[in-house]
């Protein structure tokens, strides 16, 4: 404390009259500390060497200990002359009101330049003891790995010639050439020496043997894993709120989204754990990574929350942490890089180097952004650890852009792919590429009361546009099909606007503007039609609308967009042709919620207006986007998908000692032997298989969609042989195993058959006609066509 007495106060008066001498003496302050800082730690950087890079610490010099109680000290004394500036400049204050009673605007001016003086001083004190605390970090971990080296053994430090590490040496001549281009080698102890450089290649990374004279039991012990803790449904989310931060209109509209859901969700959580009894469920650690939101990646997003921007993705993400939260299961989310690293342990530097510790998440749920970041700061560990991610991927990555060198060879290397993930690892909105998992996400579930009410309450001639930007109006020929559709109609919209009505919206609509997601339900509850433009593709709205008793209305597409012809879909990792705009809606519920129609054809148009008044339909939402449906999904996914520990495929055309495959009665495709024994550790149990051979020029996803069945990648290896195409009658004259994503396939030109060389290219989707696919095809659970029968 300091004490102050009235000539005390006369002289801190005189003193601060201007603020020149409070400069002088801040000035005088950062002066001081940077002098303090380097004369404790002097010896620390007396010893670099020429080539040495300025972040590097030189370790050889004794007195760490002294330098970290010297740099605990100095943070100290930052944070006490902090406080007493603190107090000089509320005391100047306080005088600086008394003089100035006939002055105001002048003492304003003098009291805000002393507060932002008084802010830039506390920053400045702060940023000093950032800096005290990273320097003791790299002193306290480069003098706890170098106290270990043997003085009298350090003539043995030799790259060894080991053929179990061929790379060893090379290792050692790049990191002579390139240690200091990352401050990370010398947060590991890397100083430029032999030694430093082999315990590091064989103790941080493993590139190396470890050195015979190093302390190996106390390298390689192993962490102890954490006692395993059941999980137990939660349903209060209270908690979760929290967990998911503010600060951004996105996470806003997450949590008003999770909040609205819960009761939902604890009914769903309820209903779930009595269909799984008593079945153990471990509790994962799980890291939630939104990288679409964090700063680094542009976060275009939260600031068209508002504004009418596309709001699917949120949805979803909200949806997936409420999920995994009400199973029980440990969450760590976060919306920034250095929150991301903090939770990893990336070492400072510039990521080149391993996790300072073991990774300690089961799982890491991200999108593309966040799994580009975590590549760029986890360094060999990513490669360790990357089957741990999950990818929530909206439109899916197919198995021949995911492979790096296959989609380099052939020309399927986009900006989103080539990742040599396990293709189940990317999780998908709607249930397209079964070559990925399908995620999802839920909608509002009624009881059989309120569907009554919406019954009774539907206007039979309100129609809803899907569209809430101006830009999605601009559609050509709108106006004509409009117009027919406002001769049957009463048209609504919920364009957004600041001020003027948008002009693309035509004047017979009845615009309501951009409405609360409650306010837009309720809407939906009154409208008889939900019609679309064309765009956006597949997203949430659609079966909102078909929830609320909606009947859906969109455009067929001919030609199908994909890839090659949509500027939309250039640039995505899939081949995926869609015919309509909601694929899933068409496919999967269809008429009479869903009519999907050409709207350059008036006449089938108009037909379909008249038809839809007169259809009457019970609001409908499908399983799998209940609550419990993904409640049920993501459980069987964390249960049962192990991309760490599942076994390598057997080699092309290995032949088991007793096939697991018999004919059907009928002859058209192969069935799972009843006594056959069941693949070990196989999920989806194998019983579930089907094998069919598709017509040329058909993917297995339609061929098995063909037969009432689902196409099941991870199927392939058991028909990965010859023996599946006799046991198919398939008459090969030849074999042979290449890289190819249509593998296995029969080739009618020269009756050849060929088998898959790499299992990461196993893919349903694609065709050609110069080839028979052999196709994996499982059952489905009524409603969960991500789920066979018996995969709870």
């Amino acid at each position: 404390m300091i004490t102050v007495n009235p000539d005390g106060k006369i002289m801190v008066r005189r003193c601060l009259v201007t603020l020149r001498p409070f400069r002088l003496f801040v000035l005088g302050i950062g002066f001081f500390s940077l002098c303090f800082l380097m004369t404790s730690l002097g010896g620390q950087f007396s010893a670099r060497r020429p080539g040495d890079s300025p972040f590097t610490i030189r370790t050889e010099v004794m007195g760490g200990p002294e330098s970290r109680g010297v740099l605990r000290k100095m943070s100290d004394l930052l944070e006490l002359m902090v406080k007493r500036m603190d107090t000089l400049a509320r005391l100047e204050n306080v005088s600086e009101l008394h003089r100035a009673a006939g002055d105001g605007h002048v003492a304003a001016d003098r009291l805000s330049a002393g507060t932002g003086l008084m802010e830039r001083i506390q920053a400045i004190a702060q940023n000093v003891s950032d800096i005290a605390v990273k320097v003791d970090q790299i002193l306290r971990h480069s003098l706890l790995l170098h106290s270990k080296v043997s003085e009298g053994r350090r003539d043995q430090c030799e790259a060894p010639s080991d053929p179990k590490f061929p790379d060893c040496s090379g290792k050692v001549e790049w990191m002579r050439a390139r240690w200091t281009s990352d401050p990370c080698y010398a947060f590991f102890g890397v100083d430029g020496t032999e030694c430093s450089f082999l315990i590091y290649l064989s103790e941080v990374e493993w590139f190396c043997p470890p050195l015979p004279w190093r302390n190996q039991t106390a390298t390689q012990r192993a962490p102890k894993p954490l006692p395993k803790v059941q999980a137990v449904f939660r349903s209060n989310l209270s908690h979760l709120l929290e967990l998911m931060g503010s600060g951004k209109e996105s996470l806003i509209f997450m949590k008003k989204r999770t909040k609205r859901f819960t009761a939902q969700w604890a009914l769903a959580a309820q209903r779930l754990a009595q269909k799984l009894g008593g079945v153990r469920r471990d509790q994962k650690q799980i890291l939630v990574h939104i990288g679409f939101l964090t700063e680094e990646s542009g976060d275009v997003f939260s600031p068209r929350v508002l504004k009418g921007g596309p709001l699917g993705e949120m949805v979803q993400w909200a949806d997936i942490l409420a999920a995994l939260y009400v199973l029980g299961h440990g969450l760590r989310i976060t919306v920034s890089l250095k929150e991301l690293q903090s939770n990893l342990g990336v070492p400072p530097g510039r990521g080149n180097c391993p996790l300072t510790m073991p990774l300690p998440f089961d799982l890491i749920y991200t999108d593309y952004h966040g799994l580009q970041q975590m590549k760029q700061h986890m360094g060999l560990s990513f490669r360790k650890y990357r089957c741990r991610i999950r990818v929530i991927d909206t439109f899916g990555t197919e198995p021949a852009y995911n492979h790096e060198e296959y989609a380099t060879l052939h020309g399927y290397r986009t900006n989103w792919g080539y990742w040599n993930l396990n293709p189940k690892q990317f999780m998908t909105m709607f249930p397209h590429t079964p070559d990925n998992s399908f995620m999802g996400f839920v909608s509002e579930e009624l009881n059989e009361t309120e569907k009554q009410l919406i019954k009774d309450g539907k206007a039979s001639n309100m129609a809803v546009v899907y569209g809430k930007e101006a830009s999605i109006w601009k559609l050509q020929g709108k106006e004509k099909f409009l117009s027919i559709l406002n001769k049957y109609m009463e048209v609504h919209g919920t364009v957004y606007y600041e001020s003027q009505r948008p002009p693309e919206v035509p004047a017979f609509v009845k615009n309501h503007g951009l409405l609360p997601q409650p306010e837009f339900q309720q809407l939906l509850r009154k409208a008889k039609l939900f019609i679309g433009f064309g765009f956006p593709y597949e997203g949430p709205a659609p079966l909102e609308a078909i929830a609320n008793g909606c009947v859906f209305l969109q455009s067929r597409f001919s030609p199908p967009h994909s890839s090659l012809n949509h500027e939309f879909f250039r640039g995505k990792p899939t081949s995926r042709e869609v015919f309509s705009q909601h694929p899933y809606a068409e496919n999967f519920i269809g008429k009479p919620h869903v009519w999907t129609v050409d709207y350059n054809n008036s006449e089938e148009f108009e037909a379909a207006i008249q038809a839809i008044m007169t259809t009457q339909v019970d609001p409908y939402l499908p399983y799998e986007y209940t609550c419990e449906g993904m409640l049920e999904r993501i459980h069987a996914y964390i249960q049962h998908q192990d991309f760490c520990a599942s076994p390598g495929p057997a080699p092309p055309g290995a032949r088991a000692p007793q096939s697991p495959f018999i004919l059907a009665p009928n002859a058209t495709h192969l069935e799972w032997t009843r006594n056959a024994s069941l693949a070990p550790g196989a999920w989806p149990p194998a019983h579930s298989l089907q094998a069919w051979l598709a017509a040329a020029g058909r993917a297995c996803t339609d061929a098995c969609l063909d037969h009432g069945l689902i196409c099941e990648p991870s199927f392939f290896p058991f028909l990965n042989s010859q023996d599946a195409f006799q046991k198919l009658q398939v008459p090969c004259d030849g074999i042979e195993s290449e890289m190819n994503h249509l593998y296995p396939a029969f080739a009618q030109p020269g009756q050849e058959c060929f088998l898959q060389k790499e299992p990461l290219l196993f893919s349903c989707a694609g065709s050609s006609t110069k080839y028979r696919r052999l196709c994996p095809c499982r059952d489905f659970r009524k409603g969960q066509v991500a789920l066979c029968q018996d995969c709870l």
